[in-house]
């Protein structure tokens, strides 16, 4: 029987490990025989010979690319829990975007809106403060690089609402490149003309260690070609 494969560990620990979570792979699914991050994870350390406990404290959007930390212990996991219920976790992301951003370009915005959510539609909605259920969805980004129409932001996430950056994004006039479902699918340099996924990678995680306290900081190169692209051009 073929081994399953590893995403890429970027740190280990006896109390955590760090990995990158490849775009199209969920953090958990219910479906059978479709791998996810908890499974391979459980996995990997089950091969090695250790118990297989993983804790999952944090979530990425299935499309999504990007750096996330899992708990391999209960005392780890109630630790990282806690940072992330107080917003103590650093969540910072690359985004390729759609539109016209000159007057902003460079700024440092502040995005806050209220969303609701439908799991049986799998979509996400901006409603009024008063709606029941909503819940209040914040972040920072700034347009770091454009190429005509294709902006590249830096987005900093201070809540973790579902698909929170592609929403917010997308109601600011900023659709993100790629997005079939808040964006603009019809974009000349869509994700289904270039075979890529989302245009959107969680590129650095910053938090202090559950047993230690030690501040951690990782991060990524994001995969997505374009991307890439943009950030060596800004870089130049």
């Amino acid at each position: 029987m073929p081994q399953k494969p590893v995403p890429e560990i970027i740190y280990e620990d006896q109390d955590l490990i760090v990995c990158n979570k490849p775009a199209g792979i969920a953090v958990q699914t219910r479906r059978i025989g479709r791998p996810d991050m908890d499974s391979l994870l459980k996995n990997y350390l089950a091969v090695k010979g250790e118990t297989p406990y993983i804790a999952i404290v944090h979530r990425l959007d299935q499309p999504v690319e990007g750096v996330m930390v899992f708990a391999k212990n209960k005392k780890a996991a109630s630790a990282l829990s806690i940072q992330v219920a107080k917003r103590q976790i650093g969540k910072h992301y690359y985004a390729l975007t759609v539109g016209n951003e000159s007057l902003h370009n460079g700024r440092l915005i502040t995005l806050t809106d209220y969303m609701t959510w439908d799991p049986a539609k799998n979509f996400a909605y901006i409603v009024s403060e008063d709606t029941p259920g909503a819940k209040k969805a914040v972040l920072d980004y700034r347009i770091i690089h454009r190429r005509g129409d294709l902006l590249l932001a830096d987005i900093h996430l201070h809540t973790g609402r579902h698909h929170q950056i592609r929403l917010q994004m997308s109601h600011a006039g900023l659709p993100l490149f790629g997005d079939r479902k808040y964006g603009n699918p019809n974009h000349s340099l869509s994700s289904a003309s270039t075979g890529e996924s989302l245009a959107l990678c969680s590129y650095r995680l910053d938090f202090r260690h559950p047993l230690t306290g030690e501040t951690m900081t990782f991060t990524i190169m994001p995969s997505h070609s374009i991307i890439r692209q943009m950030l060596n051009e800004c870089r130049q």
